[in-house]
């Protein structure tokens, strides 16, 4: 009798645990860092170039709709990627402060920078081969038989004003 009185009350316990140990969910705010998170990874519409976390709401009317959203999507219990998402499929990848990892975003973000070392490579190329070029050119047999006879006329003429200075 005792070990059904035991199993009515745990079972009783069981189905009204839920009641008795509430958790609260967190509330967020826009100071913690769940907030952050989500906030930096979308651009401002507004044209100031920042992000939504940095946006300054005493200069910008669309940066505090914005933030009210995430912080009540979050109090809802989003997450980021799921916010994240939400917000590409309204915006597109646009709003986004990074690219995604993925497909020609990747491709639109790297391209640039690789066609300017492929650029810079082959300038340091064109420019190496033209010094190249130009210090073979001044060591022709010509050209030294030229410096030549200009440097010992300039030197006989430095002794001759020398020799006529002292005798």
């Amino acid at each position: 009798m005792k070990s059904k009185i035991y199993i009515g009350l745990l079972l009783i316990a069981f189905i009204f645990q839920a009641s008795v140990f509430q958790v609260q969910a967190k509330e967020f705010d826009y100071k913690s860092k769940e907030f952050e998170a989500a906030a930096s990874q979308f651009m401002c519409t507004c044209g100031c170039g920042q992000d939504h976390f940095e946006c300054d709401p005493k200069t910008c009317n669309l940066t505090v709709g914005f933030k009210e959203d995430i912080v009540e999507m979050m109090n809802k219990g989003w997450d980021k990627d799921k916010i994240r998402e939400y917000y590409v499929n309204i915006y597109g990848e646009e709003i986004l402060t990074a690219p995604e990892k993925s497909g020609f975003s990747l491709v639109a973000w790297v391209l640039p920078f690789a066609a300017l070392g492929i650029a810079g490579v082959a300038i340091f190329f064109i420019i190496r081969k033209w010094v190249k070029k130009k210090g073979t050119d001044e060591l022709t047999p010509d050209n030294e038989n030229q410096t030549d006879e200009v440097e010992e006329e300039i030197l006989s003429s430095m002794i001759e004003e020398q020799r006529k200075k002292y005798l």
